[in-house]
């Protein structure tokens, strides 16, 4: 008896004949209608009687919503593997993660060469398999810097460029029969996917047991390979043999081929549509009830939870892997997972965690926590991933990555109320209100996250008109260390609120805020290079331009030190919230006297145009060191401080971010962020820590007036009273509140107060 453990699947093989070209489309959508998860097509370029396959699937891919596609299988003599790789890659991000690839050696040469293919020998096709799929998951590994050589016999890359990266983990099933084929399978692919027409009695067992020990001598388990299965048959009331039966047959023979033969993806050749339904709305069900009842007796250990040797061998002291709650083993991410290199990474840190946890429920949320409680290692709290602290990853812990969380909803249009799950990144939340003709003020950056900008404070460039992003937070849901799943507000539990705004990493795990959006059509961008050879006075002139400027203008500076002979410059990013271009350009001409102008380009677009959405695929950055201050004027002292430590060789990143305006509305009290009469944060990044850390407290530390947490990297005590000032005795008692046992505490952690 043979059960990998693999969740069980359901799909479709469907003719794609170009005879009604509309036929296999409404196929397809009877498909999804019947709850199926998967349709595929065969693919024979060489038959004039079919569709395009590839064509074909692009089409279905958006004429439907949840199914997912795959050819089956795709002709690989005559689809080459770059260009098939960027082409699953794109299907894939327009689908958003429903593509499957399915793919084969190709067989039927004659037709093949006459379609200008070369003829392989079956040796020949095997090496050239292995060799396609090579460069396809090497077009896919963005995370790989250099470009992509693969010299083989029958297919080579010289030099070519990486990506996209697909949507999601593209799984590569292979259509393969012989011992050799079965093997590469073993090895390289994610699936085995034959024809139950072609196998004779004992094949799929043979099948199995042959890619079985090519697995395990490569190191991996054997249930990382899936065991596809095209199936064929009729329902009929009386049984006629295999598959051709009542309903109830049916399901006693998948169950079987299930448990006993591994399979865990059941795909049906048919054009019937009645078939189809019936299929996916009455034998598909009653199978997985049937599976799941016989796994529950066996304790079947899911396919998701099985690792090879070769992964276990990376596996990190502290971490008990085997007890890996059952909601989140299927997501979670351990070392030698082909999806580690894309999660184990920050924006701007480097991190080597043992295990990545991804929930997307709540529920899965105060599973993976406590878990996670009681494993013997650190423990960090991602939604984007984009923190300059980098306390989102770790080396050797556990991460929590809610970046699933990521719905973007209205919750009531008359007050502009929209939900944000914390994992959704700001470009995507901008671009899901142009619509509405509202935004929300969230940094430069549209690749952060939700959850950790609404939770420290948000100095954004549309600050100074609509004040901190914590300012229009209304509401939150939060997972406390102990597993209660609260919602907090000013009138819920309103001192977890206080807190949540300014120091929310410290109280829990958020998984949604409600924020008020604001009002806002097409604003003015600009981007604006100045000559800063006199730093000093240009940083004077542009701050007094931004404190005499309307709300509408929040400015941010960056500033390029001198190096290697070039003068030092610095780059406006300017919005002027608004579609007045003439009051914006009039504004804009103020800050242009600042220092000589070396260049201008002005946009009027929407919110989203600024702050684009961006992807998630981190590669860490070199781990900088980071200080910050906030100032309420940019006076000589505090010019001249800064521009000593630009020409210190000690930073090559300066930035200064204008804040006020709407942000001074508020009490000092009125929110755990503390800092409500300073107009500008100050940030410099450099190599070493305690080099920065040594210049920046003897020019710039003095002058300064409070901490922008998100922004520094300086982990001494001495920071929290910086960043919270009067409000910390209060966060020490909520703290103590809601953690006690201080469980987040990977970020400038806050002690509970005493008892």
């Amino acid at each position: 008896m043979t059960d990998y453990g693999h969740d069980l699947a359901f799909g479709t093989f469907l003719t794609p004949q170009n005879r009604d070209p509309g036929e296999p489309v409404r196929l397809a959508q009877a498909s999804e209608a019947a709850g199926l998860d998967l349709v595929t097509f065969q693919d024979h370029p060489y038959q004039p009687g079919f569709l395009d396959t590839w064509t074909l699937l692009s089409w279905v891919a958006a004429r439907t919503e949840r199914i997912t596609v795959s050819g089956n299988v795709l002709n690989l003599p005559l689809r080459p593997p770059a260009v098939l790789a960027r082409a699953a890659a794109s299907l894939d991000l327009l689908s958003d993660g429903r593509f499957a690839l399915g793919i084969g050696a190709g067989g039927f040469w004659d037709a093949i060469e006459a379609m200008g293919g070369t003829r392989l020998t079956p040796a020949e096709s095997v090496t050239a398999l292995e060799e396609a799929i090579e460069i396809i998951r090497g077009v896919w590994d963005v995370r790989e810097r250099r470009v992509l050589r693969v010299d083989g016999a029958h297919h080579h890359v010289s030099g070519a460029k990486r990506g996209p990266a697909p949507a999601h983990d593209i799984p590569i099933w292979v259509g393969a029969y012989k011992p050799r084929m079965l093997r590469l399978v073993a090895r390289v692919a994610d699936g085995w996917l034959p024809s139950l027409a072609y196998l004779k009695d004992g094949d799929l067992r043979r099948g199995n047991e042959v890619i079985d020990e090519a697995a395990a001598a490569a190191g991996r388990d054997p249930a990382q390979v899936r065991r596809l299965l095209n199936i064929g048959g009729e329902v009929s009331e009386t049984r006629e043999g295999f598959l051709r039966g009542p309903v109830d047959q049916w399901v006693e023979e998948l169950t079987a081929l299930a448990l006993e033969d591994g399979v865990g993806t059941f795909i049906l050749g048919s054009d019937d549509p009645r078939l189809i339904q019936m299929y996916g709305e009455e034998i598909a069900p009653a199978v997985r009830d049937a599976v799941a009842r016989e796994r529950a007796v066996a304790g079947t250990v899911p396919a998701a939870a099985r690792r090879g040797t070769a992964a276990i061998a990376l596996r990190r002291d502290g971490i008990d892997y085997d007890k890996v709650p059952a909601s989140l083993a299927a997501e979670a991410v351990e070392p030698g997972d082909r999806a580690y290199e894309s999660v184990r990474h920050n924006y701007l840190r480097a991190g080597s965690p043992g295990l990545v946890l991804r929930p997307r429920t709540v529920g899965q949320v105060v599973d993976g926590l406590a878990y996670a409680r009681s494993q013997d290692v650190p423990l960090g709290v991602r939604s984007g991933g984009h923190g300059i602290s980098g306390r989102s990853t770790n080396d050797g812990g556990i991460v929590l990555d809610v970046g699933a969380l990521d719905s973007v909803e209205v919750v009531d249009p008359a007050t502009r109320r929209v939900r944000l799950g914390a994992g959704a990144t700001w470009g995507r939340v901008a671009e899901a209100l142009v619509p509405h003709g509202w935004a929300i003020s969230s940094g430069d950056f549209g690749g952060v996250g939700v959850g950790g900008l609404a939770t420290t404070g948000g100095i954004g460039l549309l600050g100074r008109k609509f004040g901190l992003t914590i300012d229009h937070v209304v509401a939150a849901e939060v997972v406390t260390a102990d597993g209660r799943v609260l919602h907090a507000s000013p009138e819920e539990n309103p001192d977890l609120f206080w807190g949540l705004r300014g120091a929310g990493g410290n109280l829990g795990v958020v998984t949604w805020v409600e924020i008020e959006a604001m009002e806002l059509g097409e604003v003015v961008f600009s981007q604006m290079t100045l000559d800063a050879r006199d730093t000093a006075g240009l940083l004077q002139r542009w701050g007094a331009a931004v404190e005499k400027a309307p709300r509408e203008l929040t400015s941010f500076l960056i500033l390029s030190p001198p190096r290697r002979g070039q003068d030092a410059v610095a780059q406006l990013l300017t919005v002027y919230a608004g579609s007045d271009t003439a009051a914006a350009v009039n504004e804009l001409e103020r800050l242009a006297e600042a220092g000589p102008l070396l260049g201008h380009e002005g946009y009027l677009l929407p919110y989203s145009g600024v702050v684009r959405p961006a992807d998630r695929h981190h590669t860490g950055g070199g781990d900088p060191a980071v200080r910050s201050g906030l100032v309420t004027h940019l006076d000589g002292d505090v010019s001249h401080a800064f521009e000593r430590i630009a020409r210190s060789g000690l930073s090559y990143f300066l930035q200064i971010r204008a804040t006020g305006g709407a942000a001074h509305d508020l009490a000092p009290d009125a929110t755990a962020y503390p800092h409500r009469h300073q107009n500008f944060a100050l940030t410099a990044m450099g190599i070493t820590q305690s080099g920065l850390d040594a210049a920046w407290d003897a020019e710039v530390a003095p002058y300064t007036d409070g901490l922008y947490l998100s922004f520094d990297t300086d982990t001494r005590p001495e920071r929290l009273a910086d960043a919270f000032g009067p409000n910390l005795a209060r966060l020490r008692q909520v703290k103590r509140a809601y953690d006690p046992d201080n469980v987040f505490r990977a970020n400038f952690p806050i002690h509970p107060a005493d008892g």
